[in-house]
């Protein structure tokens, strides 16, 4: 249903773009009733810029923050914040209207080492943006320690800054956070060197956090607990089309979140059955795609993306706009299912352990659990091996003295 602009009275400089961010809203998805509020919000906005004598170039963050307290002043309850002013925001951004949103400014010389160093992660390295940036948040309170305006704190640095500042930050967290604080500060010292910053590489002097491997057991879901996330989904609705999609690739192909989240179309290669998954960095492996798994895939792609759907994702928001699904959404997608199942909190990640566990029950092996999970390192397998406790009772060897 095309929505209608001029059932709403824009006055003021916003007037002349009604037409077309109607129309862009009608693009992205928006029912009529949501793009008629938005249009309704446009038009609150243009009549405070003739109040207040200002013009759309004038639609800056401080100013755009005194129209929302007027908003608020005026007893407006709905529309409130500067994310339901992002749909007009950016389409009058994107026409250079307003004034884009200024870059942050890279002041200081810790910025701009952090500067040179997410080049070298997100470039060199290839990580991806989210990994990047745990790594930047990790090391800038080393930098801030360390580095003088011309760089000379880091050019003396020496072993003995590197463990101190470990064993003192490293206290203050549990240890995943120490695990990724040792980790993040390897490699801006191997980086350092690689720039020239410092002599040689200090990579090797930060201590390792004490932490034993393969000590706790994968927690994979039931075959019953499985049937039941999988039966929360409503497949006559859009939604449930497209969670179960989500939820059955997890469980059968244990794909990460991620990996979910930027599967493409053109990944799919349905003549030979095929699916292309990017992992972690810039790796992309082939995967078989069993029957079950495309039948829900292809149902969703059918009758469960919109048509208004932005780029070539295969996951994308149900709710307008309809851009792609991020790790997060795909994360939320498990959660809010395994509520409706009555199976409290589940991760995204134990769906990747089912899929392991699942391959043991049926005989399959530890290297075959590490081909479909796309394990680098066959240690990283071996936690499989304790999750069969039936089979692990046969080679465990009896307790001394009288039966416990």
């Amino acid at each position: 249903m095309p929505i209608d602009p001029s059932q709403i009275r824009v006055f003021g400089p916003l007037s002349t773009f009604t037409g077309g961010f109607a129309d862009e809203l009608a693009y992205q998805g928006y029912t009529p009733n949501s793009a008629r509020l938005q249009i309704w919000l446009m038009a609150h906005l243009s009549g405070w810029l003739v109040k207040e004598g200002l013009d759309a170039g004038d639609l800056r963050p401080a100013e755009l923050e005194r129209f929302l307290r007027a908003r608020r002043a005026s007893g407006y309850t709905q529309y409130l914040s500067i994310k339901a002013l992002r749909p007009l925001l950016n389409y009058l951004r994107g026409l250079g209207i307003a004034p884009a949103t200024a870059p942050p400014h890279t002041s200081g010389p810790v910025e701009k080492v952090l500067e040179r160093y997410w080049n070298y992660l997100t470039i060199e390295r290839g990580l991806r943006h989210t990994t990047a940036r745990g790594y930047v948040h990790a090391v800038r309170p080393f930098l801030y320690d360390r580095v003088l305006p011309d760089d000379a704190g880091l050019r003396h640095l020496t072993a003995a800054d590197v463990i101190t500042f470990v064993v003192a930050r490293c206290r203050q967290q549990n240890s995943g956070a120490a695990k990724m604080t040792v980790t993040a500060l390897r490699s801006l010292l191997e980086f350092l060197h690689v720039d020239g910053v410092i002599e040689r590489s200090l990579a090797s002097v930060v201590p390792s956090v004490a932490r034993r491997r393969l000590v706790g057991l994968p927690k994979g879901l039931e075959p019953g607990q499985v049937q039941r996330l999988l039966a929360s989904c409503d497949r006559s609705t859009r939604t449930g089309r497209r969670d179960i999609a989500i939820l059955t690739m997890l469980v059968r192909l244990g794909m990460r979140a991620g990996e979910v989240a930027v599967l493409r179309l053109d990944d799919i290669d349905w003549r030979a059955g095929e699916i292309v998954v990017r992992g972690k960095g810039t790796c992309t492996e082939r995967l078989p795609l069993p029957p079950d798994v495309g039948g829900v895939v292809a149902a969703h792609l059918q009758h469960g993306r919109p048509a208004t759907a932005q780029g070539r994702t295969v996951f994308v928001r149900i709710k307008a706009p309809h851009r792609a699904l991020s790790s997060k959404g795909v994360a939320r997608v498990v959660a809010d299912a395994a509520l409706r199942a009555n199976l409290g909190r589940i991760g995204a990640h134990r769906l990747r352990h089912t899929a392991a566990t699942q391959i043991l029950r049926a005989g399959g092996s530890l290297r075959e659990i590490g081909q479909l999970l796309r394990h680098r390192c066959a240690l990283t397998t071996a936690i499989y091996a304790k999750a069969d406790r039936e089979a692990l009772r046969t080679i465990a060897r009896s307790w001394p003295g009288d039966v416990a």
